[in-house]
């Protein structure tokens, strides 16, 4: 007798059934179909090989001639740990990349990649699409049709994209409509239905999309969405919205919900939208949406997949060390999907199913629901990839069930990162595909309820390991604000108005953890809006500088005697505080010193990771080292160095200052903090923080003019120690003074100086240009380039130059200049009057050189606040102005190399060694550059800014700075003195055993 439920025989039933109509479609011996199923077993069998081949398939798009694409090839498959045969890998790597045999082995290369890509791409062009789309018809099956191409990053390529839409909305309808009927496809329960389905990915209508800024973004996805969803409506067909990464989900349900509430569309029922069984909102969005669809008074459809982003997501989790949002186990998932689809079809009169998988078990679980609740057949569909699964899809045709194929079209090489994402589903070790078509799996194994199944696995002894972010013990950087979530966003707007009722407060000097009386006072305004004050802050005194210099020394030495860990949990303390009052501090970042959003948080953020990571590190770096003997005793350990002066930046105005304080803290020493006179409230604010943390009075916080208390705090005989971020000048003439050892001094004082520098990104030839124009997109432009690891010189490889700096015009042409308190500010006003007179000047210095090629227009900005718009320079010489001095603005100076050589060379010709990066696709260029870019942080294909604390220590060399980096390991160890006791243990021949 049977032990399965009457719905798990159900499902089973329908199982068999498609797989017996599937085992009656073998392939033929030494078809293409054949080939394909042979290097796909191949493949399977060496992850290695496979890691590395998918890798090479993804670069092939970005290569221009027949020696690049041999050469990396060999790079990629010529190396022993590669994982290709010993035999193979001898014949490839003894072909020459050049000559006739050269271009055979790239065309070869090239053919092969396309073939794949013809698996699963319809076509290069709307023609070839159509044409794909009319054999599927022949087979019965259904269509939509999605568009590929490179990422939408500025507002032309939208424009762009708004067209391609059009042209198919436009061009579909008078082939498709002309073609015979097919019933099963053309119709459902009700009727006639449309025969042209188009999915939309609203990201690629908006250069700009972010979920941070949901009204602006809606606002400029709908202006490019209404019209095409308008002649699509006029011309009776179907629009499906897909869904991407998880932070844009909400702003795409978001965006859903909007255009169908407006009037022109609320009646239509021939929209969908794409929803993710892989993500735990899942079930939560499906109930809100169907609710959403009774209120709104029409049907919608719901394409239910598992969702093409798990390892995207699981990732940039790990990295942020945020909620993974999606399921962690692939039955969860699957069990998801089948909860999903079985709410779907209870509700199929308001939400219209369309089941997107390939699994047979998932497939089977629907139609026994469907059979159980009698959904009429018709009133639902499956969906599945072009180029996947074709037996399956002939099966689910016998059944008379209605197949819509998920029909991509597009450049094929451009199209390469689509068809990996198809070669890693085919072969993943949870693919269903090649469980059942490749590895033989027995069909009850595979129809097994996923909840069973993971009981299974877990009674056979596989579990899941655990994560990085789940290691006890272990410092994590304090995770940044998830923007995509609504009460975050709801936090920091409420942060800001709250923030705005505080801009009449005066902010005084403390002594000894006091506050004392003020002579001098000075405004803080809003570089935003130059003419909103935001308080006042009264300008120490060199008296007063003297008096915090004697209360610091006075308090050293009880400072200094207090136990390590005491002081490590007053850093603890401080970084509790700081969380508790996130918020608040974010929105005088934004405030005082413009910073957008994302960059306020940031700073914040890395105010607290530099308590917690130095509390931790501390406490081990203190612990005596003992280095005994028989006979003698030997201890190592540190002493702190006295009175310190943190002389703090203005451009991360919390980050820098807390960092370089609480350094000089934990390990003993006393402080006096000077802020930057621009962020001197953002320095009250901390003063606030270290009074709340009950810090005793070893602290002073001294605003105040640089030029009037600078000389007392640098060249007093009692300061031991001077911690410095700032302009190279500045901290030259620091280091200068600081040398200087009057006789009433007895040390020679430490200084640490973070000065700055010239920073590259080299582009090569086979660099990825959507990954590289946003890397140095970002790097360039991000907070208007007013950071010390900013990108200033792009070095691009000649073959490419044109093209990116073409895309590079139009992507800074596309960005959001705005107040720093709009949340879609790409980018904001730089600091004050000053910064701006000086960056100009810069800028004139620039065009006298070179060749100015864009420069953005402000409007009504220019005189509202300090706004320098972005400005890139071209045909810029590697001795010009603009490519060796610091600007500390949103200036790009865009350079043209020969080859590596070149760009290398150009890349370390300046007197700074601050941070660096590097775009390409070659392994080989990537090692040759980690060893030769002369740079204290370089970056591999990715933006050069937003270090992170332990994770990339940041500082340079040569003229960039004097002392090690700060968040790294021996950071520390510049704010102490190492001292050895030798004790001689020996008593009359005596002496103590050594303890193991």
């Amino acid at each position: 007798m049977s032990s399965l439920t009457v719905e798990e025989e159900r499902i089973r039933r329908y199982g068999r059934e498609i797989f017996a109509r599937m085992d009656r479609r073998n392939i033929v011996p030494f078809s293409p179909a054949w080939f394909d199923d042979v290097l796909m077993n191949t493949t399977m069998q060496a992850e290695k090989l496979k890691v590395q081949l998918f890798r090479f398939i993804d670069t092939l798009p970005l290569l221009k001639d027949s020696k690049t694409v041999a050469d990396h090839l060999k790079e990629y498959l010529g190396t022993t740990e590669s994982g290709l045969p010993g035999i193979a890998r001898h014949f490839l790597n003894r072909l020459p990349g050049e000559g006739w045999a050269g271009t055979l082995l790239a065309k070869t290369a090239k053919n092969n990649a396309e073939h794949m890509a013809r698996k699963f791409i319809a076509g290069s062009n709307v023609q070839e699409a159509i044409s794909a789309i009319k054999q599927l018809r022949n087979r019965k099956y259904g269509f939509t049709i999605d568009l590929l191409g490179e990422a939408t990053i500025t507002e032309a390529e939208a424009d762009g994209v708004q067209k391609q839409y059009f042209d198919l909305v436009e061009g579909l309808p008078g082939v498709i409509n002309n073609l015979p009927e097919i019933p099963c496809v053309d119709r459902n329960h009700l009727g006639p239905i449309p025969r042209v389905n188009i999915s939309v990915k609203l990201s690629s209508l908006f250069s700009q999309f972010d979920p941070i800024d949901p009204v602006g973004t809606t606002r400029s996805v709908l202006k490019r969405l209404r019209p095409i969803m308008s002649k699509a409506m006029s011309r009776g067909e179907f629009i499906n919205f897909d869904m991407e990464q998880y932070s844009f989900k909400d702003t795409t349900l978001h965006i859903f919900k909007t255009v169908l509430e407006e009037p022109e569309f609320r009646n239509w029922p021939h929209v969908g939208i794409a929803i993710q069984a892989y993500l735990k909102d899942t079930e939560k969005d499906l109930q809100e949406l169907l609710e959403w669809t009774r209120k709104r008074g029409t049907p919608i459809a719901v394409r239910l997949v598992k969702g093409a982003y798990w390892d995207y997501e699981t990732v940039i989790a790990a990295q942020q060390d945020w909620p993974v949002p999606v399921w962690t186990e692939k039955w969860q998932s699957d069990a998801c999907f089948e909860r999903c689809g079985r709410f779907l079809l209870q509700n199929y009169n308001w939400i219209a199913p369309a089941f997107g998988s390939h699994n047979v078990r998932s497939i089977s679980t629907m139609l026994a629901v469907a059979e159980e609740l009698g959904v009429p057949k018709g009133a639902y569909e499956f969906q599945m990839l072009y180029g996947m699964a074709d037996e399956f899809k002939d099966a689910m045709v016998e059944l008379g069930q209605r197949i819509r194929i998920y029909t991509p079209y597009g450049q094929l090489l451009p199209g390469m990162a689509y068809l990996v994402r198809r070669l890693l589903e085919n072969t993943s070790n949870d693919s269903f595909l090649r469980a059942s078509f490749r590895e033989n799996t027995t069909e009850d194994k595979l129809l097994m309820n996923p909840v069973h199944k993971a009981q299974a696995n877990t009674t056979n002894g596989t579990t899941a390991a655990p994560s990085h972010s789940e290691k006890p013990g272990k410092f994590k950087n304090e995770p940044l604000a998830e923007y995509h979530r609504e009460f975050n966003r709801d936090a920091m707007s409420h942060a800001l108005a709250e923030v705005a009722k505080q801009l009449d407060r005066d902010y005084v000097p403390f002594i000894g953890g006091q506050a004392v009386a003020a002579e001098k006072w000075q405004d803080a305004t809003n570089p935003s809006q130059s003419s909103q004050k935001l308080g006042r802050w009264a300008a120490s005194t060199p008296k007063q500088a003297e008096e915090a210099i004697a209360s610091a020394k006075k308090n050293y030495p009880a400072w200094r005697d207090t136990p390590a860990a005491k002081r490590a949990e007053y850093l603890r303390k401080i970084a509790d505080v700081m969380r508790k009052r996130r918020w608040e501090l974010s929105a005088w970042a934004v405030y005082e010193t413009a910073k957008p959003w994302r960059e306020a948080d940031a700073d914040i953020a890395e105010a607290i990771d530099f308590c917690d990571y130095y509390a931790e590190l501390f406490l081990k770096m203190v612990k005596p080292k003992r280095m005994d003997v028989p006979g003698e005793e030997n201890s190592y350990f540190y002493e702190p160095r006295g009175v310190a002066v943190v002389i703090a930046p203005w451009n991360f105005p919390l980050a820098i200052m807390c960092g370089m304080t609480v350094a000089a803290l934990v390990t003993g020493n006393t402080v006096i903090i000077k802020p930057a006179e621009q962020s001197t409230i953002i320095g009250a604010k901390f003063a606030e923080v270290l009074k709340e943390a009950e810090l005793p009075p070893v602290w002073s916080f001294l605003p105040g003019i640089g030029e009037e208390i600078g000389p007392t705090l640098v060249q007093s005989p009692d300061v031991d120690l001077i911690v410095f971020t700032g302009s190279q000048q500045v901290g030259l003439w620091i280091n200068e003074n600081a040398a200087k050892t009057p006789p009433v001094q007895h040390h020679v004082k430490r200084v640490i100086a973070e000065l700055g520098g010239k920073n590259a990104a080299i582009v090569d030839a086979d660099a990825d240009l959507d990954e590289a124009v946003k890397g140095v997109l970002d790097s360039a432009f991000g907070y208007s380039g007013q950071k010390c690891s900013a990108c200033s010189r792009a070095i691009v490889h000649e073959s490419i130059h044109d093209q990116f700096l073409h895309r590079l015009i139009e992507a800074a042409k596309s960005l959001t200049i705005s107040p720093a308190s709009d949340p879609g500010c790409s980018m904001g006003p730089v600091i004050d009057a000053d910064a701006k007179k000086r960056i100009l000047a810069m800028i004139a210095k620039g065009k006298s050189q070179s060749l100015l090629v864009y420069a953005a227009d402000l409007g009504a900005l220019a005189d509202q606040g300090h706004y320098v718009g972005p400005h890139i320079f071209a045909d810029v010489h590697e001795t010009d102005v603009i490519a060796q001095e610091e600007i500390f603005g949103p200036v790009l100076a865009v350079m043209k190399a020969k080859n590596l050589d070149h760009a290398l060379q150009i890349a370390n010709g300046t007197r700074y060694a601050l941070t660096g990066g590097i775009f390409s696709r070659s392994p080989s260029t990537l090692e040759r550059v980690k060893k030769e870019f002369r740079v204290g942080n370089l970056y591999v294909n990715r933006k050069i800014t937003g270090a992170l604390v332990e994770r990339q220590p940041f500082g340079g060399f040569k003229l960039s700075g004097i002392g090690s980096k700060a968040g790294g390991p021996d950071y520390l160890l510049q704010f102490v003195i190492p001292r050895v006791i030798t004790e001689n243990t020996m008593r009359r021949g005596f002496a103590p055993t050594l303890e193991s």
